[in-house]
This record gives C-alpha cells, sequence and structure tokens, in this order.
C-alpha cells in the first residue's frame, strides 16, 4: 500500500471518528447550540472570557460550539493549526482579503480564479489603491515576472473550475516565502482529500463549503484554514467586524456530509473519469478539461499534485453555443444550475474562451458536474440528445 492510499484509509476513519465527549452526553452528533449568546457563573468569567472573544463561547457571531466542532474537524483534514467557518464561500474569500491586504498592496491572482473573486479584487482595484495583476497561473515563471516591491499576495486555485487549469503549488510557495508574499488558495475543486496545499508550502486554505463538504445541495459555508497566526489575524481583523459568521443548524447540516466526504467523492471521481473518455471519443468535441484524462496538458504536474479527480470538469465542441444549450435543455437527469458538489448532476453551457476556440463556426464550452447516479445512465441522456446536434435547423432553433 502506498503513502498515499494510507493518507486516504486514514481519511475516512478522521472523517467518521470521534472520542466520547461526555460534555454532551456522550452524543454521536455534535449537538446544535441554538444560542445567541452565552452566559457565564461569574461575572470574572465573563471577563476572562471578553479578553479573546474568538477562544471562547461569548456570542455566536464570534463562537459557536457547533460551528468550532466542524472548524477544528477541518482543520485536522487539511493539517492545519486552525480554521475559521464563515457564512458562504465568499465570506471566508472575502475575509482573507481584507484582512490581510491593504492599501498600496499588490496581488498576483490567477486568470481563471472563480468569477465573484475576480470581481471582487477588480473592485478593490478601483476603490481601495489595490494593485491586482491577472495572470496565467500555468506558467511559475509569469508569478515571478509580475512580482513588485508592495506583492502582498499570490491567490491560487488549482485546479481552477472552468477550464482546470493547475498552479506548481511547491514552487509558487518556494518563490512567495523568497520574497515574504502570503500564499492563499481556493481548494474547493479537489477537498484535503484530493490535494493537500498546506503541506506543500501554501500559507492559507479556502473551501466553498457549499459545495463538497456538504454534498446534499442543502448549505452555504466558506472555510479558512492555516496558521494559528494568520487565522488569528483573520479573525480580528475581518471575521468578528464582517459579520459573516456561520449558523450553528448550517454547521450541522456540514459536518453530516463531512462524514461522507470521501466515499462521495470516489463516486463522482470514478463516473466523472468514465464520462469524460466516453465524451474524449466524440469527432465534435475537440477538448476536454478533465485533470485525469491523459491528453490533459499538465498530466505531470497532476499526478504530482493530485490523488484524485472528483466530479467536474468541461468540454468544447463544434457546435454552436445555441445548439448545445438545447442539448442540455433536453437532457434527463441533468440539472441546469450554478454550482457542484451535490448529489445531482449539472450542466452548464457558454462560449469557448478564445484560447480553446475550434476551427470554425462559434465552438461552445459545457461544464458537466457528474453527481452519484449511475454513470452508464448519464451517458445515454448524452447519447439520446446528442443525435439532435446533427439535425437541421430553421433561423437557429432545432427541429
Amino acid at each position: 500500500m502506498t503513502t498515499s492510499e494510507r493518507d486516504k484509509n486514514h481519511f475516512y476513519t478522521e472523517v467518521s471518528h470521534d472520542a466520547v465527549d461526555t460534555r454532551h452526553q456522550g452524543a454521536i452528533s455534535m449537538p446544535v447550540y441554538q444560542s445567541s449568546l452565552f452566559a457565564f457563573e461569574s461575572h470574572q468569567k465573563f471577563d476572562e472570557a471578553m479578553q479573546d472573544v474568538l477562544a471562547a463561547s461569548v456570542y455566536s457571531r464570534g463562537n459557536n460550539p457547533t460551528v468550532m466542532y466542524l472548524e477544528e474537524k477541518i482543520a485536522l483534514l487539511e493539517g492545519g493549526e486552525s480554521a475559521r467557518c464563515f457564512a458562504s464561500g465568499m465570506g471566508a474569500i472575502s475575509a482573507v482579503i481584507f484582512a490581510l491586504v491593504g492599501s498600496g498592496d499588490h496581488i498576483i491572482c490567477v486568470d481563471q480564479a472563480y468569477g465573484p473573486t475576480r470581481e471582487l479584487l477588480a473592485d478593490m482595484s478601483a476603490r481601495f489603491n489595490v494593485e491586482v495583476t491577472f495572470i496565467d497561473g500555468k506558467d511559475t515563471q509569469g508569478f515571478a515576472d509580475a512580482i513588485r516591491p508592495n506583492t502582498k499576495m499570490f491567490y491560487l486555485e488549482s485546479p481552477t473550475s472552468g477550464l482546470f487549469e493547475m498552479q506548481d503549488l511547491p514552487a509558487l510557495a518556494s518563490l512567495a516565502k523568497a520574497h515574504g508574499i502570503i500564499t492563499a488558495i481556493d481548494n474547493s475543486w479537489a477537498t484535503p482529500y484530493f490535494q493537500k496545499p498546506l503541506a506543500m508550502g501554501i500559507d492559507l486554505i479556502m473551501h466553498s463549503l457549499t459545495k463538497y463538504f456538504s454534498g446534499h445541495s442543502d448549505s452555504l459555508g466558506g472555510v479558512v484554514v492555516g496558521s494559528r497566526e494568520l487565522i488569528g489575524l483573520i479573525g480580528h481583523r475581518s471575521y468578528l467586524n464582517l459579520g459573516a459568521a456561520m449558523a450553528p443548524q448550517t454547521a450541522a447540516l456540514i459536518t453530516r456530509g463531512l462524514r461522507t466526504l470521501p466515499l462521495r467523492l470516489e463516486r463522482h471521481q470514478a463516473s466523472a473519469l468514465k464520462i469524460a473518455k466516453h465524451l474524449a471519443s466524440k469527432p465534435d468535441v475537440v477538448r476536454i478539461n478533465h485533470p485525469g484524462l491523459e491528453g490533459y496538458p499538465q498530466k505531470e504536474l497532476a499526478e504530482r499534485q493530485l490523488t484524485g479527480y472528483g466530479g467536474l470538469f468541461s468540454f468544447v465542441t463544434r457546435h454552436s453555443v445555441e445548439k448545445m444549450k438545447q442539448w442540455a435543455t433536453d437532457l434527463n437527469y441533468f440539472r441546469i444550475g450554478v454550482s457542484w458538489g451535490g448529489y445531482e448532476s449539472l450542466v452548464t453551457v457558454g462560449s469557448a474562451p478564445p484560447q480553446l476556440n475550434a476551427d470554425g463556426g462559434t465552438p461552445s464550452s459545457v461544464r458537466l458536474y457528474i453527481g452519484i447516479e449511475d454513470p452508464d445512465e448519464l451517458i445515454a441522456d448524452i447519447e439520446r440528445n446528442w443525435a439532435k446536434l446533427y439535425e437541421p435547423t430553421l433561423e437557429g432553433q432545432a427541429l
């Protein structure tokens, strides 16, 4: 058994096992502390707690026992010293940037990062004198060339969730440390089950807990994981004041999903690979963006950094956006929606990026998220509607 296989097996134990906690009467599931505030038996103990409201349960905007349990569990899974949960993934991302970057600082961000993150950085650049450089993150030299005396942060997302491009995390961590730059990564696509950025030298990890951690498409959440020092700075500088605290009910839902995270990811991975390989055989599919396929441009890096691939990928076709949108609409088992990470398969269609354009026509890019349905039934669903792409059209409408 390889080290990676042992680590994955141990992950199953970590997500499912807790010591008996007599504070909660030995409850198997962490109770939901449905309380906005917590009282103290003496004013002295209250005064002591108020010295550090992020280390004690005083007010649920700062700490809540149900949320604290989830934070400790995620920090363990990521190999971090500390974690802080938020009401959404963007709440976590915003808190990191507002806490650690100020007026006059410079951020280098991968140009394929999550759309709202790019919008936030562009807005900060326009209004708060924060310089932002968006670069192609595939080339480490691009980061080196973009460094300025005021560069404060490398913002990473590997793989990205649109084109599934990767960055060399150990190389970037080493480069950043040599220049005193903080590294932060959105690790939502891979989760700690398939990628451990902290072990590669990255400073901070962010997740949209809405996705794989929840796994049931019924809750919103975000988390930041890292050293006690950095999480402490984020806690005091932005977490408390921005107020994007996670509710205890949400923490309970995400904790429930966390218990089955590796089981679900193995299913998503196997099904998505099967479907990606099927699509790769089609002559009108000109590119598959999936790190697990042999034709993936960064295959060596993927094998070095990732131990698995999850269920989200995209592909480019020679067909128009209009035709592929109708194809998506006609699917039985794929729902049209923006998120991913739940039990249900999803599809969205857009224009292919210029660098991926096929020859001629108006090529389209399709993003698929493969849920836990039978992959053979999903393939049959894809095939039932694929033939319609070749039917003649009248005034742009499929017959």
